[in-house]
């Protein structure tokens, strides 16, 4: 019987992030697959305890450090040289530096994950000689790495970011008559995720409908900013805020609406972890987006930065909450057909097969 393959997953610190929460459905579903996965990163304390103790997680807090990392690094790479990884995924382009150097050390092959389109110039400082493949979370992702980079459209593979659906019967009734109204958002808080569009809304709803409730989830650095808009905007009474590790389950749950008010956008894994449990959508109409929302029978579109058009799709669907409820089953089915954990798995243990078949074809390379 064939040895497992082994794998290691570069991660960036744990945070209030779906990218986060896709590497840890990664490293959980590899093991069906035949692989061992180990996650290594600078930090790890958003998860819970339970879900830590399951996986292989090694925390080096320095890693992504500039002078103390490269030591941190090396010390790893002597570490890992008695047992080396066949493969080393890098999750993000912010874990890149780390995992980069640990390929080159240990002379392994190396797969990046981009959730964004933010390459800037990176591909100048690709590692084309352990870079293998590079995987695109959405079409639109991979559509702007090959018109701003130099990486070859083969290079390029799109793997969607994959979510768990729950059972329908544990789902909880959109918009029920005997409690009011909840619309809500999740996600790290930055600017790029527009939540003072969201915040701009929900004034304008709370002046129609004044018993609706509005559900803040998340950290970042804007949170204080959009705590003392909140207030100014007169919406103390209406809404709350959760501080929220890697996991937005509950306050996905608490909502009979969400909104993914964002400027730019990969994918929206947060967004597929709510139409996941049947809420219905209203997003941007940015990036990635728009290959999930492809038409009104999934979810609602905005246009980017527009309060006024967002809060009019909010009430549209406070008016009608039969529609809501149909968005959020169709929006679920879509998950539940394309957007699974178990296919981002398959599919990611696919792509490492492919990878290391061709490395066994490739031509020995002189250690240098």
């Amino acid at each position: 019987m064939d040895e497992p393959l082994n794998v290691l997953l570069v991660a960036g610190p744990f945070q209030v992030r779906g990218s986060c929460a896709c590497t840890l459905r990664l490293a959980e579903g590899l093991a069906a697959e035949g692989i061992q996965a180990r996650i290594l990163t600078p930090n790890a304390d958003c998860i819970v305890p339970s879900r830590r103790k399951r996986l292989a997680i090694s925390v080096y807090p320095r890693l992504a450090m500039p002078v103390w990392g490269n030591v941190v690094r090396e010390t790893l790479a002597r570490e890992l040289a008695h047992d080396p990884p066949d493969l080393i995924h890098i999750q993000s382009w912010s874990a890149y530096p780390a995992g980069a150097a640990l390929a080159r050390r240990l002379k392994r092959p190396f797969v990046l994950t981009a959730y964004d389109h933010r390459t800037n110039d990176r591909d100048n400082g690709f590692d084309w000689r352990w870079g293998r493949r590079i995987v695109a979370v959405s079409q639109s992702v991979r559509a702007e790495l090959l018109s701003r980079a130099r990486f070859r459209p083969e290079m390029v593979s799109v793997i969607h970011a994959g979510v768990e659906v729950a059972p329908s019967a544990g789902i909880l009734p959109i918009l029920s008559p005997d409690r009011v109204p909840v619309i809500g958002t999740a996600g790290p808080l930055e600017v790029a995720k527009g939540h003072v569009f969201f915040l701009g809304a929900a004034q304008r709803v709370v002046a129609e409908r004044p018993d609706t409730e509005f559900l803040l989830a998340g950290s970042g650095p804007e949170e204080q900013n959009l705590r003392r808009l909140a207030r100014e905007l007169g919406l103390s009474r209406n809404l709350t805020f959760i501080s929220s590790g890697c996991d937005f389950t509950a306050a996905l749950c608490a909502m009979d609406i969400f909104c993914l008010p964002s400027l730019r956008q990969g994918l929206g894994t947060i967004m597929l972890e709510a139409m996941a449990l049947g809420r219905p959508v209203i997003a941007s109409g940015v990036g990635g987006v728009c290959s999930v929302i492809r038409n009104p029978q999934i979810g609602l579109v905005v246009p980017p930065s527009d309060s006024t058009r967002l809060a009019e799709r909010m009430l549209e669907l406070l008016d009608d909450p039969v529609r809501a409820r149909a968005l959020g089953e169709t929006g679920r089915q879509l998950v539940t057909e394309e957007f699974t954990a178990s296919r981002m798995v398959s599919q990611t243990a696919g792509l490492y097969r492919e990878v290391l078949a061709g490395e066994r074809a490739r031509p020995q390379m002189v250690a240098t």
